[in-house]
C-alpha cells in the first residue's frame, strides 16, 4: 500500500482524486444556510459527500435546522450508489425553495451515516458558507455541490460536461 499524503493547507483538493462510487466524510466546518432573509441552519457536524469530478455535497443533521423550513413533498429519485431519496421544500420569511433539499431516509449498505442528514441546492438558497466563505454552487439543476477556495475542478455540470 502507497502512503498517503497529506494536502497542503494552501492548496485545494482535487475533485478528480475523489473516488467513486463516492465516500462520506465528516467535516468540523461551520455551515451556515440562510434562506428567506433567515439563518435557516447552522452546524459543525456536517458530512461531506465526495465524487469524482463533483464538488462535495455538504449533508447537515436534521436537527440543526429552524423549525418549520423543512417541508416533506411527494416523490422521490434514486441515486445510483446511495438509494431512495425523498425531497423537501425549504420555507423561510417569504421565500420558498420548492424541492431544495433531500435525504436518504433508508440508504443502501456503505451510506448508513448520511441517515438523520439533509442535503440542499446552494443555488436555491440566499447564501450558504463554509467557514465564513460564500460558497459558489455547482453548475446545472440536478447537481447539489459546494463550490469553495478548498476544491479544484474542472467540475462537472456546466456545459459540455454532461459525458463526464
Amino acid at each position: 500500500m502507497a502512503p498517503q499524503t497529506e494536502q497542503a493547507p494552501d492548496r485545494p483538493e482535487s475533485v478528480w482524486d475523489y473516488p467513486r462510487p463516492p465516500a462520506v466524510r465528516p467535516t468540523g466546518e461551520t455551515v451556515e444556510v440562510h434562506l428567506g432573509g433567515r439563518l435557516v441552519a447552522r452546524t459543525t457536524e456536517a458530512l461531506q459527500v465526495l465524487e469524482t469530478s463533483h464538488p462535495p455535497t455538504y449533508y447537515l443533521p436534521r436537527a440543526c435546522f429552524a423549525d418549520g423550513v423543512l417541508h416533506a413533498v411527494p416523490g422521490s429519485t434514486v441515486c445510483e450508489f446511495k438509494g431512495r431519496a425523498d425531497y423537501f421544500d425549504m420555507r423561510a420569511g417569504d421565500r420558498v425553495a420548492r424541492r431544495a433539499a433531500w435525504h436518504y431516509p433508508e440508504p443502501v449498505a456503505g451510506y448508513e451515516a448520511l441517515v438523520g442528514h439533509v442535503a440542499l441546492m446552494p443555488g436555491m438558497m440566499d447564501a450558504c458558507y463554509v467557514d465564513g466563505e460564500r460558497v459558489v454552487p455547482q453548475e446545472g439543476s440536478f447537481y447539489g455541490g459546494w463550490v469553495t477556495s478548498k476544491v479544484a475542478g474542472p467540475f462537472k455540470g456546466g456545459p459540455g460536461t454532461l459525458g463526464w
